[in-house]
């Protein structure tokens, strides 16, 4: 079923105008021939590209060091929550059955540091950080720079006009290796490589919205269960009610917004780095300086050989200790690459280091307190302020991850890879900081659910150390292939990442699939769910998107339907919501069948995502004329990144019609060749028609809402049938609609019924 869309431009010829020259009284403006709009359309050149192709990120990149440090504080409170609270479970969840031999200690410690130094340092902060898309970064933004770069995506709205938009371009080596387009061909030409990659990010995008569930779970467990070296009356089942109940109260205030995150929350995570670091150096010189031995990696190499096996599994605790990496690329959006360096440079990483060192020279005399390590390791004195500070600060990680899952959720919807919901954008100082009420509730009987069940932390440490290798497993995956085809970096430089890094994660990964039967199923189900969910709602819409484009209306169709004496105009302005960039959607004729009435100016109005992070308001509204002129009806596509707010309709309306008068009056500049009277002549219609949009607009506007019902068609097999008539629409029925998503007002709105039969 799957349709070309570029076979329509050799099929209709006579859509396709030649160039004009520009106008001395508009910019001057790169033509081209053909309209990659629509066939259907007039060709108005230039429509969108008047403005550079610089990219959005450079400006930070230009910021004043006081700017950048001023975001580098904020970032410590949103960025390294996660991370920085590891230090609470990591060697109570590395040695389980205890520690069996005291060198042992500086064999995990080594591990330690190598893991912290290679990945978050040397992987994400030096390599990672490099392939953020516009300064925004995430599972999506590596593969919107692969779909910018090679024609992967599924559905077919590729449009030439989106090259021109600012942030689509990229800056390439001049030097073209062989390499990078050879892969570059094979991803392009391959159906099933195409699916993969969707595949691998919908995985990694399951994997993250899992750390959302088992972070606040984990966290704020083990920051509460800190209260039992207290008092011998606090019982484990009363920490995991008092947990539980931390997470309702963290739930429930998240739909107030997160805009002063930054702010509140940096003093604390700053406060939590200086205590760890500071007790940690405390430890270190107090218990035994000599642990220092540990940055010798003979100690990892003495520990697998005296453990084995044993020493083997422990990898999935040593992995704790780099939980909520990923934060690190996911959050550059709301800062700058240099900013998120130096904060983990300058504090992130020396307080970290100095935590498990210490930690580790406290155990060289306290075996037998593994299972409470950070507790048991705090001086007398600093008890109680560690205890206040540890339960904020991991609510301060649960926050986070959070948020994060809100952000990611809103990206995938702009791929069409998660059904429809509510984002609400809690600020507007803020864009990246949104907040979606179903999956908030959801997260929460989830994080719930989670602690109640397994309530202690090493079964939830095994199902948190699976979601974390896999998502760094992922983004090396894409890393190598953004190394290869867009960086075209040496290959020495390709095979060492993958030799050190790659192998490091793969070897991690291995650990943390062997407790599969002890918590590690947890996030895997997790994501089988998610991707399920995302898989039906995905394929239907690329179904939906092909039968629409198959049965498009053709341009003779809607002539025909313009000289039909039985159509009705009728004052007003109407906008035909379709979510097919190619055409006029068949919807439209079986309106007209039922309704034989048309507003006077009708505008088909479609929401396409571009994979860029943003659009701005010069560049998102696309307009074609739609043929005959006497019709007052255009085609527009609204451009939206995966990071961009969908406005209140009310100044979405007020927008698009200003765009549309200033499309209208763009037409005039091509015409300077006719000669003074027919060029009078086009301005003064220009002028008519403009006042048409007017007093259409001061009529009022009505929303036509295409509703469509999809069925499989007949004779279809089991797994069709149960996918589109069973699984997807129920998921339709049971999620909100396209006008609560789009806020279109119900006073003002008609639906329009069809059944498609896919």
């Amino acid at each position: 079923m799957e349709v070309d869309p570029t076979t329509d431009n050799n099929r209709f010829p006579d859509f396709q105008e030649s160039s004009y020259e520009s106008s001395p009284n508009l910019p001057e403006r790169k033509l081209r021939r053909n309209d990659s709009l629509d066939v259907e359309s007039r060709t108005v050149p230039g429509a969108a590209g008047a403005h550079g192709h610089k990219a959005a990120g450079t400006a930070a990149a230009t910021a004043s060091w006081g700017v950048i440090l001023h975001l580098a504080f904020q970032s410590v409170g949103i960025v390294y929550g996660d991370i920085g609270t590891s230090p609470l479970y990591v060697y109570a969840s590395t040695f389980i059955d205890g520690i069996k031999h005291n060198d042992d200690i500086l064999g995990v410690l080594s591990l330690i540091l190598y893991t912290l130094t290679l990945i978050p340092l040397v992987k994400y902060v030096f390599f990672v950080l490099q392939a953020n898309d516009n300064g925004e970064g995430g599972t999506f933004a590596l593969y919107s720079l692969l779909c910018r770069y090679a024609k992967i995506g599924l559905i077919p709205s590729e449009q030439v006009e989106d090259q021109e938009v600012s942030n689509f371009q990229l800056e390439l080596p001049n030097n073209r290796l062989k390499m990078a387009s050879c892969l570059k061909s094979k991803l392009e030409n391959s159906r099933a490589a195409k699916i993969f990659l969707l595949f691998a990010t919908m995985l990694g995008t399951s994997m993250v919205i899992g750390d959302g569930v088992l972070t606040p779970s984990i966290s704020v467990l083990s920051a509460v269960g800190g209260i039992k070296n207290a008092t011998s009356t606090m019982t484990q089942d009363k920490i995991v009610w008092i947990s539980a109940a931390i997470l309702v109260c963290l739930f429930m205030v998240q739909r107030f917004g997160t805009h002063k995150v930054g702010y509140s929350f940096a003093p604390i995570i700053c406060i939590w780095f200086a205590l760890i670091g500071g007790i940690g150096f405390y430890n270190f010189l107090k218990f035994d300086p000599s642990v220092i031995k540990a940055v010798n990696p003979k100690y990892i190499f003495d520990y697998f050989k005296r453990n084995k096996k044993d020493a083997w599994i422990s990898l999935g605790g040593v992995v704790l200790a780099i939980t909520g990496t990923e934060a690190l690329f996911a959050d550059v959006g709301h800062f700058t690459v240099m900013s998120i360096r130096l904060s983990m440079c300058c504090v992130a990483y020396p307080a970290l280091v100095s935590a498990y060192v210490g930690q580790a020279a406290f155990l060289r005399k306290h075996n037998d307190l593994v299972s409470d390590t950070f507790f048991s390791s705090i001086p007398g004195p600093l008890y109680w302020p560690m205890f206040v500070v540890a339960v904020l600060a991991s609510i301060v990680a649960s926050q986070a991850m959070i948020s994060g899952t809100f952000s990611i959720i809103q990206q995938s919807l702009s791929y069409a890879c998660f059904p429809r919901v509510k984002v609400v954008h809690t600020s507007s100082k803020y864009e990246g900081q949104v907040y979606i009420p179903e999956v908030n509730y959801l997260l929460m009987l989830a994080c719930l659910g989670v602690t109640l069940g397994f309530k202690d932390t090493t079964r939830i440490g095994n199902a948190y150390g699976i979601a974390v290798v896999f998502v760094m497993a992922l983004t090396s995956s894409f890393l190598v292939l953004i190394m290869i085809m867009i960086w075209k970096s040496h290959i020495l430089v390709i095979i060492s990442y993958v030799l050190t890094i790659g192998l490091l994660e793969l070897l991690y990964l291995s650990s943390v699939l062997y407790k599969f039967d002890q918590g590690g199923y947890l996030p895997l189900a997790f994501a089988g769910f998610l991707m399920t969910i995302m898989y039906i709602w995905n394929d239907v819409h690329r179904r939906k998107y092909y039968y629409e484009l198959e049965h498009k209306i053709s341009p003779q169709k809607l002539k025909n339907i313009a000289s039909l004496t039985t159509l009705n105009r009728v004052p007003g302005l109407a906008l035909f919501y379709s979510e097919l960039v190619q055409g006029i959607p068949p919807i439209f004729k079986h309106y007209l069948a039922n309704i034989p009435s048309l507003q006077r100016v009708l505008v088909f109005v479609s929401f396409k995502s571009l994979p860029i992070s943003k659009v701005s308001m010069e560049e998102r509204f696309l307009f074609r004329r739609v043929e005959p002129d006497n019709l007052n009806v255009f085609r527009c596509v609204v451009r939206y990144g995966y990071r961009d707010i969908i406005h209140e309709q009310e100044s979405f309306e007020r927008v698009l019609v200003e765009r549309l008068k200033m499309f209208i009056e763009e037409e005039s500049w091509k015409l300077q060749n006719d000669n003074d009277n027919r060029a009078e002549e086009r301005r003064r219609r220009i002028g008519e028609e403009i006042e048409v949009v007017d007093r259409a607009w001061r009529d009022g506007i009505v929303h036509l809402i295409g509703q469509n019902e999809v069925v499989a068609s007949k004779g279809s097999g089991l797994a069709k049938r149960v996918l589109i008539n069973y699984a997807y629409n129920a998921l339709r029925r049971n999620l909100r609609q396209s006008e609560e998503v789009f806020y279109i007002p119900r006073k003002r709105m008609l639906k329009v019924g069809m059944t498609y039969e896919l």
